[in-house]
């Protein structure tokens, strides 16, 4: 699976695009590079969610681009989503595979290296290592994982690592050749004025690194 996962993974919110228009930023990142999508919102009720991940699914689904859905299962289902992505004190993998049999894809976000080898790191499809760098998009966490970290899970897993926190033109090279094999961006690409632009140079140095 790690030689075919996506590359180049936008996690995006209406509060990431700072007032532009949410599905527009999603489909120019796409067209810049982006191969995977997640949508994350924690301040709408579940209706507006459901409302705003179908739409962006029926943009996602005309270049064949899997939709994640963060943390929230209901939607995830709703909408027919790829997969879900959820973190350390989330809905645990093994539950979601039990109410959901048939998702294509689990992301866990990996927050202490206690979590690897475990029945929940087992049940994921992929891992988040979050935060690479910290970033001001999450705040809430604990391990600043570093180039370090990354080869440090590449060793204990055979996992997908999806590189996460404060990833940009400058620094992806790197944590690819750390042992990353998709690489997470907010800021970079949904606060960028060229979303397109952004994307494809990101997705240029990912490639240099492979």
């Amino acid at each position: 699976m790690r030689n075919s996962f996506p590359r180049l993974y936008l996690v995006i919110s209406k509060e990431a695009c700072k007032g532009r228009d949410l599905l527009d930023v999603a489909e120019q990142a796409v067209k810049g590079g982006t191969d995977m999508v997640q949508l994350r919102e924690k301040a709408v009720d579940t209706v507006s969610f459901k409302a705003l991940a179908q739409r962006l699914k029926d943009v996602l689904d005309r270049y064949s681009v899997p939709l994640i859905i963060n943390d929230n299962l209901e939607v995830a289902m709703h909408c027919q989503a790829a997969g879900i992505h959820v973190g350390n004190s989330d809905l645990p993998p093994s539950v979601i595979r039990h109410h959901w049999p048939a998702v294509s894809c689990i992301g866990y976000s990996i927050e202490y290296e206690r979590q690897l080898a475990t029945q929940e790191e087992y049940q994921s499809d992929y891992l988040g290592v979050s935060p690479v760098f910290s970033t001001s998009t999450k705040t809430n966490t604990v391990t600043e994982w570093g180039l370090g970290g990354i080869n440090r899970i590449r060793s204990l897993s055979t996992k997908p690592l999806v590189a996460i926190g404060n990833m940009n033109e400058g620094n992806v090279f790197d944590v690819i050749k750390a042992g990353a094999d998709s690489i997470a961006v907010v800021s970079a690409i949904c606060g960028a004025s060229d979303p397109a632009k952004a994307a494809e140079a990101i997705r240029n140095q990912i490639e240099k690194a492979l």
